[in-house]
């Protein structure tokens, strides 16, 4: 079904259900959270800082979270839990990184990176039983890597042999594990088999209480730059029996579910973490107001202006791609391959650039690791760690480098446009089917919106103008994309590629995330937003993109950088969100 038309003078429709259940949700965690600044508030700044100085994860912290029951947002609902939409709970936990990364990971997003696992292949008894441990506010631990092999799975050593009473005897260490000593379950990566290929591995659930604690030992902890309060840590295994029910999905699956899970974690873990940049935002909009250089404020200065408001512009096209990325599992799923690759490489990019930029507004009190402006330092260590873990962004590309070609051949400038529900996030959205996640996709309806939009987008001023110049200068590049990609030798298509390949990988995700703001843009005309309805901030949004492909383009039309300008001080003294949602903010 092709795209509807979009009504300029669409009224602003009254929130769904869902919607309004994710609102309110957001805004019970923002009320418990309570204001950043006070010091003796355990979600404030000052604490969290204190915990972090210590190498700890805050316990008091944690204890909230625990009283909120935020484990429920990591369980589906018909095993009793909240998780029904992914976007949702990218919203929900983007409350928590905004104060913590190290809260974020440490206590959530690694315990939703195990359980995902289970509740795509698991069998009814596992499910139940997961759901039963985080409904008690327990955690999960996920166990991919081995040092030695990085991101190379089907070459890990750890191994679960068959003990030939329908059992397994675990054998080896894993390293670097989120909560390796504190976590209750555990689902480990392991060799079934000694076969080379795909179908050698497997995923295993074990609960640590049941395992022989004689054969199996934690390793020290690891010391780290960012999330130091995260316990990283290894676990090894010595000749220790687990039943044969702890096997999940099918013996040898291990490669197929892996890649199956990633789809869900890589679209939703990157938007979580946009809550960090967010504040860092925040914390410089605050100290450019308030520092007096030159006889005049800071934020008087024009590159300290344009910083700012490029980084808010990088906020909303990173949240415009994972918006419908995390949509796409919901109502385009066989797709969802390449759409989740392309955030977890683009968008921990985009973050950490616009945080290095924002460092050199900061200036000297960049390095401060207290005191009003410490969080910044804070959460500049802290996002990094989001390019690493069990798929880095050399992986990512790698993921999307092999679909290159068939996509080139097969889908574009001959696909079906995304429906417009993808980028509308009020809209509800249906159940997540786990089970229809793929692992390659000839479709691409994000990339053929693109194309859509060209013939759709308004041009009565010259604002909508700039949106629809670049629509047309994306295409182009999607064109000359085409051709590349086509033209890939076999080896070029693989993990080994060259570095043109990777290039290539890198275009491609730009060109989804100026699809995914064009999209945007259009479903919020006649919307109940003015900001989004607004075509400055897409405009502005896609000149930015088009610089990073290197793109000539033309100046911005008149107007467009002053509106970006007052929205970002608006939603400052507003306390608002710097996203798509623009959510109230306690403090």
């Amino acid at each position: 079904m092709l795209s509807e038309t979009v009504d300029p003078a669409r009224p602003a429709t009254a929130a769904t259900g869902q919607e309004q259940e994710a609102r309110a949700r957001v805004a019970e965690l923002e009320a418990r959270f309570g204001d950043p600044y006070d010091q003796a508030n355990p979600m404030g700044q000052h604490q969290l800082l204190a915990a972090d100085e210590a190498g700890e994860i805050s316990a008091a912290g944690e204890a909230v979270l625990d009283g909120l029951n935020l484990n429920a947002d990591f369980v589906p609902r018909a095993l009793g839990g909240r998780l029904d939409r992914l976007d949702t709970l990218v919203r929900v936990m983007r409350q928590v990184f905004r104060r913590d990364v190290t809260l974020g990971l440490g206590y959530g997003a690694t315990t939703f990176m195990a359980a995902v696992n289970v509740w795509t292949t698991g069998d009814a008894e596992q499910q139940s039983r997961l759901a039963e441990v985080l409904l008690a506010n327990r955690k999960a631990a996920v166990a991919y890597h081995e040092l030695a092999h990085g991101n190379d799975f089907v070459r890990n050593e750890f191994a679960a042999t068959p003990d030939g009473a329908g059992g397994f005897r675990l054998n080896g260490s894993k390293q670097v594990i989120n909560n390796a000593g504190r976590a209750d379950v555990l689902t480990l990566f392991s060799r079934t088999s000694d076969a080379p290929g795909s179908r050698s591995h497997s995923v295993l659930m074990v609960e640590r209480e049941l395992l022989d604690q004689a054969r199996v030992e934690v390793l020290p902890r690891y010391s780290s730059v960012g999330v130091r309060g995260c316990h990283l840590a290894g676990l090894s295994f010595t000749d220790c029996p687990v039943p044969g029910s702890a096997l999940v999905g099918e013996l040898g699956q291990g490669v197929e579910l892996a890649l199956r899970s990633f789809q869900m974690t890589r679209s939703a873990v990157p938007g979580m973490a946009m809550g960090a940049a967010d504040t860092a935002l925040r914390t410089v909009v605050r100290f450019a107001l308030g520092r007096q250089l030159y006889k005049r404020s800071v934020m008087d200065i024009p590159h300290a202006r344009e910083t700012l408001s490029a980084a808010f512009l990088d906020l909303l096209i990173s949240d415009s791609l994972s918006l419908t990325a995390t949509r796409a599992v919901h109502l385009l799923p066989e797709e969802t391959s390449v759409y989740a690759s392309a955030v977890k490489y683009l968008v921990p990019r985009m973050l950490n650039d616009a945080m290095h930029d924002l460092s050199i507004v900061l200036g000297a009190r960049f390095y401060v690791r207290e005191g009003e402006f410490g969080v910044f330092q804070k959460h500049v260590r802290d996002l990094p760690v989001l390019s690493l873990g069990h798929a880095g962004s050399a992986a990512c590309q790698a993921t999307i480098i092999p679909q290159l070609p068939r996509l080139a051949r097969r889908a574009w400038f001959s696909g079906e446009p995304a429906p417009d529900t993808l980028f509308r996030p009020g809209d509800d959205l249906p159940e997540l089917p786990f089970g229809r996640l793929t692992l390659a996709s000839g479709r691409d309806g994000l990339s053929a919106s693109l194309i859509a939009a060209v013939d759709q987008l308004p041009s009565g001023n010259p604002v909508e103008l700039s949106v629809h110049g670049a629509a047309l200068r994306f295409m182009d590049e999607l064109r000359q994309l085409q051709e590349d990609a086509l033209a890939l030798s076999p080896q070029d298509r693989t993990a080994l590629a060259s570095p043109a390949s990777f290039a290539l990988a890198d275009r491609y995700a730009v060109l989804l995330a100026a699809a995914s703001v064009i999209g945007v843009w259009r479903q919020a005309r006649g919307g109940e937003d003015p900001f989004l309805a607004d075509p400055s901030w897409a405009a502005a949004a896609l000149h930015r993109l088009g610089r990073r492909l290197g793109m000539r383009q033309p100046d911005l039309p008149d107007g467009c950088e002053e509106r970006v300008r007052e929205e970002v001080l608006r939603r400052f003294h507003d306390r608002r969100s710097y996203d798509l949602y623009d959510s109230p903010l306690a403090g």
